[in-house]
C-alpha cells in the first residue's frame, strides 16, 4: 500500500512540474494558408547568403559572392564591405557609394540567390524534433511549416509541452504550443504564426 501511495505522489509531482514548465501564455491560432498572403518583414542578408551583384554597364564589376562568416563581402574594387543586417537594396546603395570613387553615377542591383539570413531572423528548433536545426524565416510561416521543415517529432517527444520563445519589445517571452495536438490529432487551433527569431523548444516525454 505504501509503495502505491509513493508512486501516486511521484506521478503527481511529475504532472505538477510539467504543468509549471508549460506555464507560458497561449498564442492565437493561425490559418494553414492565409487568404491574403502579404509580404513579411524585409529580408536582411546574413552570413553564408549567396548574392548576385550587378553593376549596370559594367559587366567586369558584376559578380556572384557568398557572404563570409564574419558578415562581410569582397567584390571587384571593394575589398571589405559589411553585408549582414542590410537589406539587398541597402547593400546596393552601399556598393554604389564605394564605386563612386571609380565610376560616375554607378547603378547597382543586389539579388539574393541562396538564403540563410542573420541569426536574429532564423527560426531555431531544438530538442525532440526529428531534425533539430535553424531554418530561414519565410513570410506567413506557421508552426506546421516549421515542423514539416524539421521532419516532425521524435517518438520520445512531449510535443504538447513545447515552448516558443520570442523577443517582443526588447524582452523575452515564452508561449505554450501544442505540436502533438497539431500533428497527431489534427487540431487546427494548435497551428500558430511563427515570427523571425522564434525558438521552439521541444522537451522529452517523462514516459
Amino acid at each position: 500500500m505504501r509503495n502505491i501511495i509513493t508512486k501516486i505522489l511521484i506521478l503527481t509531482s511529475i504532472l505538477v512540474v510539467g504543468a509549471c514548465a508549460r506555464g507560458g501564455q497561449d498564442l492565437p491560432s493561425a490559418q494553414f494558408v492565409s487568404a491574403e498572403e502579404g509580404p513579411g518583414p524585409q529580408y536582411l542578408i546574413g552570413p553564408l547568403d549567396n548574392l548576385q551583384i550587378f553593376v549596370w554597364r559594367e559587366p567586369e564589376l558584376s559578380s556572384g559572392v557568398t557572404v563570409r562568416p564574419d558578415g562581410r563581402i569582397s567584390v571587384p574594387l571593394i575589398e571589405d564591405l559589411a553585408a549582414t543586417g542590410r537589406t539587398p537594396t541597402q547593400l546596393a546603395r552601399d556598393i554604389e557609394a564605394e564605386l563612386k570613387v571609380y565610376l560616375q553615377e554607378p547603378i547597382v542591383t543586389v539579388i539574393v540567390s541562396g538564403f540563410s539570413g542573420p541569426f536574429a531572423q532564423q527560426v531555431r528548433v531544438v530538442g525532440e524534433a526529428a531534425n533539430p536545426q535553424a531554418i530561414p524565416y519565410r513570410a506567413n510561416m506557421t508552426l506546421l511549416d516549421v515542423m514539416i521543415s524539421v521532419g516532425g517529432l521524435t517518438e520520445f517527444a512531449s510535443g504538447d509541452r513545447a515552448t516558443l520563445v520570442r523577443h517582443e519589445n526588447g524582452s523575452q517571452r515564452e508561449y505554450s504550443i501544442r505540436i502533438e495536438s497539431l500533428l497527431k490529432d489534427g487540431d487546427i487551433s494548435a497551428n500558430v504564426t511563427i515570427m523571425p527569431g522564434d525558438v521552439l523548444i521541444i522537451p522529452e516525454s517523462f514516459f
